[in-house]
């Protein structure tokens, strides 16, 4: 058996120190690693959320756009026929 004395307390204090730390050193860094990492991925997501809802508000003026131009190209394109017409009447 071990006897204990000032200096046998003193290494077994710090053995037991140092194996606790050896323990949980990694164990806060791997928390503290994911949960920066996680933190990262929230914002990731939360940006990619916000760029998915813009595009699709740029779609949807995107096909106004297009709507427009057909209705105004049609517009002009009924209007030169017309000129034609009466035109061609006169």
């Amino acid at each position: 058996m071990i006897k204990l004395n000032h200096k046998n307390s003193i290494v077994i204090v710090i053995s037991i120190l140092v194996l606790a730390l050896a323990l949980f050193i990694p164990k806060i860094y791997f928390t503290n690693n994911i949960y920066y990492v996680s933190k990262d991925i929230n914002k990731l997501y939360a940006h990619y959320i916000s760029l998915k809802e813009e595009n699709k508000f740029l779609a949807q003026q995107l096909e106004d756009m297009k709507f427009k131009n057909q209705i105004e190209d049609s517009l002009i394109i009924y209007s030169i026929e017309e000129a034609n017409n009466d035109t061609n009447n006169n």
